[in-house]
């Protein structure tokens, strides 16, 4: 699919790795729609198998929610160079391989070049990594890539939000990616207000 943003529209590029939680990649693409924002969709291999097996979605239906897709073995793509502009990288979700990958360097498909190309020219780059329970090996790569200047921003419920579904529970961690890459969320966000306002 080709495509192009639109002179001074956003673009961030969306990466979905194999790990579970293949629907905050999902719901981050339908709120960057919904707010204007250009996308460049990467999906590694074992993305699309767990995507399928999580969602149900097959590949075309994702693909037609992003502006522009690559394919993670296409190393001449736009996204790969330092050259493309754009306001952040996101990988949701953020498989350890992947993690690894990213902390060490090793460019060995589209979403790592990517994510490399993203720290080296000082953008935000934000993993929502997804593993537990978390080995000394995993611990040691958050530190590398944090080091680097990365966020690692694991998916963790805000129970003080008081979700009433696992839809919330997904929009919200998807709506605080947003507050990190400073674009307004398309719908109103539960924020803390204090124990006091709590009570």
């Amino acid at each position: 699919m080709t495509g192009a943003a639109h002179a001074g529209q956003k673009r961030v590029v969306v990466a979905i790795t194999g790990a579970t939680g293949a629907i905050y990649g999902v719901r981050l693409l339908d709120m960057l729609r919904r707010c204007g924002v250009a996308t460049h969709l990467v999906v590694s291999r074992a993305g699309w198998m767990t995507l399928h097996d999580e969602t149900g979605l097959e590949r075309n239906a994702l693909r037609d929610a992003a502006s522009v897709h690559h394919d993670q073995n296409e190393v001449g793509a736009t996204i790969a160079s330092g050259s493309f502009l754009h306001d952040g990288m996101v990988i949701a979700p953020c498989s350890m391989k992947t993690l690894a990958a990213v902390a060490h360097g090793f460019d060995d498909n589209l979403i790592a070049r990517a994510a490399s190309v993203t720290l080296k020219e000082r953008r935000k780059l934000i993993l929502l990594a997804r593993e537990t329970p978390l080995t000394l090996a995993h611990l040691r790569n958050m530190t590398l890539v944090a080091e680097m200047g990365a966020t690692v921003m694991p998916p963790l419920p805000a129970f003080y939000a008081k979700p009433d579904s696992l839809d919330a529970m997904v929009d919200y961690t998807v709506m605080r990616v947003l507050d990190q890459l400073h674009i307004e969320p398309p719908v109103a966000m539960s924020r803390w207000q204090g124990l006091s306002a709590a009570r």
